[in-house]
């Protein structure tokens, strides 16, 4: 009947990753099963969310196709963009919105920026890292590209719960001195295999590096610091935000153990780690 609205379908799925549950909308059922399939092990059955995003599949507006990213705080807004997307989020409200094309991609990049913004608050960090569980407790292995995040991976033993071979969720407990929990996330690096969504205390953190022994040296808490800020993800253009980042850092390596570990590709450096 003229006059009528056609009511479209929206649908939902809600992403935990380091306990912080995101729903995500869609009015496209075929972007609801990509999304299901490339966050499988990290989707809610709960239903709860903490953050909202409506994701419209299109082109994205004002972007220039091969633009690099940019992070930045207007008015209360964070608006994210970058060549496939364009996102603005509300913190205060806890909603967003997300213009990219059918691919999930972008809206990983976007889930990335997000919880980094929010961990950067709460004292927690994401981290270019490889990160397991071993008996109760969570190992961070930090280092640039190829000195051995996923030789470190493929070689953890069977009684090791890997969490992700290539980006570490870090979040600081808010107990006073109660330390940090580590948690698996769906980022993935060569492995290309989602990290377990399980999650354990911080034991230590091991600065990694390839050479022709296996051995364990301390790292000076300014040294460590230095290294842990060169590899932790952050991308706001925000002073405050900056801040925060470095604040985190400084925390962290006084408060966790850190090493440097030089090995040679042999499952037997997992008899030094622990």
């Amino acid at each position: 009947m003229p006059g009528l609205a056609t009511q479209v379908e929206r649908y939902s799925v809600v992403i935990a990753i380091g306990g912080v549950p995101v729903r995500v909308n869609t009015t496209d059922s075929d972007f609801l099963e990509i999304l299901q399939n490339r966050y499988a092990g990290f989707v809610s059955d709960e239903g709860r969310a903490e953050y909202d995003f409506d994701v419209e599949l299109t082109v994205p507006p004002f972007c220039d196709p091969d633009a690099d990213l940019s992070v930045t705080y207007r008015s209360g807004r964070w608006l994210l963009q970058r060549g496939d997307f364009h996102a603005e989020w509300e913190p205060v409200t806890r909603r967003g919105s997300i213009h990219q094309t059918a691919n999930p991609y972008s809206i990983d990049a976007v889930l990335r920026i997000v919880h980094t913004l929010v961990l950067a608050r709460q004292g927690g960090f994401l981290l270019h890292s490889a990160s397991a569980i071993r008996n109760g407790k969570a190992f961070l292995f930090a280092g640039v590209s190829g000195a051995g995040k996923t030789t470190i991976s493929r070689l953890a033993p069977a009684d090791a719960t890997l969490l992700t071979d290539e980006i570490s969720y870090v979040r600081k407990q808010p107990e006073q001195d109660a330390g940090y929990i580590a948690y698996g996330t769906p980022f993935t690096g060569e492995l290309a295999k989602l990290g377990e969504n399980a999650s354990a205390p911080v034991a230590a953190l091991y600065l990694l590096a390839q050479g022709p022994e296996n051995r364990i040296e301390p790292v000076a808490a300014a040294d460590a610091g230095r290294e842990l800020l060169a590899n932790m993800l952050f991308f706001a253009e925000d002073q405050e935000m900056v801040h925060c980042a470095f604040q985190a850092a400084c925390d962290f390596v006084h408060r966790v153990p850190v090493h440097r570990l030089t090995f040679v590709p042999d499952a037997r450096v997992w008899e030094l780690i622990g």
